[in-house]
């Protein structure tokens, strides 16, 4: 069965026609001392009968602990990762600066065999970064969300 995600790719464009994205570092135990291939955007999993902009702007709330803002989404597309999980994505261009990051957390075993169970942020870290840091840092599954958010713009004119 196919796992369906849904995310929220918020952009800036500065003067110079540079472009920004703001994403977010996973929280946890395997990804603790990675920076490099790390990063995400805000999303998280649906089920069938939910709209995804619905589910997206729900897990942008519960991983960066303020709601998305309240601003015209666009439909990106969906995108295939490595693991089979679809994820539908929705782009906005927006002046978001929230005061902090907050997450909702998981449970896992750590370390593995140890019997101790621990709770972590799913997310970290979240911040805007610049396109080609942010082609460094997101996992390689989602570059081809990022291509699609620069051809995007780029046919647009911003």
């Amino acid at each position: 069965m196919v796992v369906h995600s849904a995310g929220i790719l918020l952009y800036q464009i500065d003067d110079h026609a540079a472009m920004r994205v703001w994403i977010a570092h996973m929280g946890g135990p395997f990804w603790a001392r990675k920076d490099e291939h790390a990063w995400s955007i805000p999303k998280g999993e649906y089920d069938p009968d939910e709209e995804p902009l619905t589910a997206a702007l729900r897990e942008f709330e519960e991983e960066i602990g303020s709601a998305a803002p309240a601003v015209q989404y666009a439909a990106l597309g969906n995108f295939r990762q490595p693991s089979g999980k679809i994820i539908a994505v929705f782009a906005a261009e927006t002046d978001f600066q929230p005061d902090r990051v907050v997450s909702n957390t998981f449970s896992v075993e750590w370390p593995r065999g140890s019997g101790v169970v621990r709770n972590y942020p799913e997310i970290d870290d979240a911040r805007w970064v610049a396109e080609p840091e942010a082609r460094v840092k997101l996992v390689r599954g989602q570059l081809p969300i990022l291509d699609a958010l620069a051809r995007v713009i780029r046919s647009t004119g911003q």
